[in-house]
């Protein structure tokens, strides 16, 4: 016989095995002897016999055994045949190893899993070969009595299924499911006396949830069973509201008695979801649905998917760019400059290439800070430590609504809008901070705060302010109280805020980037890479879900991390000076700006060209 597809020889006939054990080699795991026409048939199914009778380099010899990928084969009993036997002609094979208990575990969710697809025969011949027990007999039972409706036998399978409960209150919780549906289902056809007789003499009685009880009697004014599923928020009698019965019931019971529901499906989709958070460059929306990805190859994105390349140089500025924003919306960029004006430009939903939209001049300062209104149709514009003015435009008709100026000695380098949209604060190092209307009305004041950065949280009520005193504090304008978030042990340069409010990404000088959890008040992480000194650089969190912060530096790149990795998983070269902000489109996560003292804005975005050719490049350089 012929060896893994090797050797030749002649035709050599060996005698029959003796014995019946002989005769059903391997049975359980799909292997075949000479002893059966059935196993040989089996044999060639696997692909473990290539012919019942070809010839080998064993072939010429009777104690010769072949073997085909380990498996005896048709040439006769040999020498392993004498060491499973002991030599005798009624030899007994070696018992079959006993499955782990991790084997046992995947058996059965390999049951589960093909029970769900109607593979019944299969489960039950997987079940027989591997000697394993998809669920307790019990559990069996009483799975079929509830998918049948059959109540009353399924509360006699509790009984049973009691000793095999670890909690006592399980089993209780387990009839209250079973009679809601019960009753439910008597309402749905009619029975209302039915029903009645379930509520007061078998719902009632177990003192368990009377809230619910007294919820399900309200059910017994519905008109119609439209209007009682409506109301109870129900599938109805029949297999959809019994399977989801069945998967509440199955919570309260060990997995050794009745798997968790989809426990396979389940098991995939988390093994899914951690390769996507492990992968650095993840930046689109999660889907958990499992037909969306293969499941035969491990998760990867490739660093082309990602904002790391020039999409767009702008060069309409005249000078150095200190500012650059997205619109909460997504659809324009607004950037602010040393040459005095303010540029927006609008973001084309197809191409992601952006086009002059409209020049907002008039700030004899320069533009050093920006904020977009929440519904994106205000802009206000700060500018460097020696200006006092305030400007803001309506967007959608570029005129100048407000130019606020409360002293000729203030210094307003600072502006935050209010979540309601109708006030903003604005503030300097000079100790000035104010609360506007969209008049530039003073609405309040608070007296003596030198401040660096703002920030209006979603409460409408708490404003955070970095000042010069290396911390952040937050302020509440209503009842005029004031508490310590961050402490630095260098100047805060600016700041910015998590979509969620629950992180803090600072700029300090001569460290780099921080990120803080303003609810436990502590650091979490330092970014390594980026160059700061004494220069106002402005970061960012962005990305699909916020996963991701970037910053400029002073060494004339960008620096993008993920958010819970200290190093950098990009540097991106291009612009010839300080790079002074960074932002990321909030509505389109592969696109971002950055503007820079070298006069131009870059857009950059994914990769122009990215194939599965590239995609697995990366892979076997990231695995070498």
């Amino acid at each position: 016989m012929q060896a893994n597809g090797a050797g030749g020889g002649q035709q050599q006939q060996q005698p029959p095995p003796q014995g019946p054990e002989l005769g059903c080699l391997g049975a359980q795991n799909g292997e075949a002897s000479a002893g059966t026409a059935a196993g040989e048939q089996l044999a060639h199914a696997n692909g473990l016999l290539p012919s019942a009778n070809s010839g080998g380099p064993g072939g010429g010899s009777p104690g010769g055994l072949g073997v085909n990928n380990g498996v005896p084969a048709a040439g006769g009993p040999g020498p392993a045949a004498a060491e499973l036997g002991g030599g005798g002609g009624g030899s007994a094979l070696k018992k079959k190893k006993r499955l782990s208990q991790s084997d046992e575990d995947v058996i059965r969710l390999i049951g589960q899993h093909l029970h769900g697809l109607g593979l019944n025969q299969t489960v039950d011949l997987l079940m027989q070969e591997s000697g394993c027990r998809l669920e307790h007999p019990s559990a069996t039972k009483f799975r079929n009595h509830v998918m049948e409706g059959e109540w009353d036998k399924a509360e006699n399978d509790l009984n049973e299924l009691k000793a095999l409960v670890h909690s006592p209150h399980a089993i209780v919780r387990m009839k209250f499911l079973l009679l809601q549906q019960k009753y439910l289902e008597y309402l749905e056809d009619g029975k209302v006396l039915e029903a009645l007789q379930v509520l007061r003499c078998e719902l009632t009685p177990l003192k368990y949830n009377t809230e619910r009880i007294h919820v399900l009697s309200g059910y017994l004014m519905c008109s119609h069973a439209e209007d009682l599923r409506a109301k109870a928020e129900w599938e109805g009698k029949g297999t959809a509201s019994r399977s989801k019965l069945l998967d509440k019931l199955q919570t309260y019971l060990p997995p050794s008695v009745m798997l968790p529901p989809r426990r396979l499906q389940n098991l995939l989709r988390q093994a899914v979801e951690l390769q996507r958070d492990r992968c650095l460059y993840h930046n689109t929306k999660l889907d958990s649905n499992l037909d969306s990805v293969s499941l035969l190859i491990d998760h990867v994105c490739s660093r082309k998917q990602f904002p790391c390349y020039t999409q767009q140089i702008l060069t309409e500025h005249c000078n150095e760019v200190w500012f650059c924003k997205f619109s909460n919306d997504g659809t324009k960029l607004a950037t602010g400059s040393k040459d005095t004006t303010v540029i927006i430009w609008q973001v084309d939903p197809d191409t992601h290439q952006l086009k002059l939209l409209k020049t907002l001049e008039g700030h004899a300062y320069g533009v050093s800070y920006i904020a977009w209104s929440p519904d994106d149709n205000y802009l206000v514009a700060c500018g460097p430590d020696d200006c006092s003015e305030l400007w803001l435009w309506n967007v959608q008709t570029g005129e100048l609504r407000t130019k606020m100026s409360q002293s000729h000695e203030d210094s307003l380098t600072s502006v935050a809008w209010n979540p309601d949209g109708k006030r903003f604060v604005t503030g300097g190092q000079r100790g000035q901070f104010y609360q506007c209307d969209l008049d530039g009305n003073l609405l309040d004041s608070w007296e003596g705060v030198r401040v660096q950065c703002l920030w209006c949280l979603s409460d409408g009520k708490t404003v955070l302010a970095s000042d010069t005193h290396q911390r952040i504090r937050g302020y509440n304008f209503e009842d005029l109280t004031d508490r310590n978030i961050v402490q630095e042990d260098h100047p805060i340069m600016s700041f910015t805020i998590s979509k969620n409010g629950r992180l803090a990404l600072l700029n300090v000088a001569t460290q780099g980037v921080h990120l803080w959890d303003l609810q436990d008040r502590v650091l979490v992480r330092k970014y390594q890479g980026v160059t700061q000194g004494f220069y106002t650089i402005h970061s960012c969190f962005g990305g699909h879900n916020e996963d991701f912060i970037a910053s400029g530096s002073e060494d004339h790149k960008v620096y993008i991390w993920h958010k819970r990795s200290e190093l950098p998983i990009a540097e991106l070269t291009g612009h010839t000076r300080t790079v002074n902000c960074v932002s990321w489109n909030p509505q389109v996560p592969a696109m971002m700006a950055s503007a820079s003292d070298d006069g131009t804005v870059r857009i950059w975005g994914p990769a122009p060209f990215v194939d599965n050719q590239d995609i697995e490049e990366e892979c076997s350089s990231m695995d070498s």
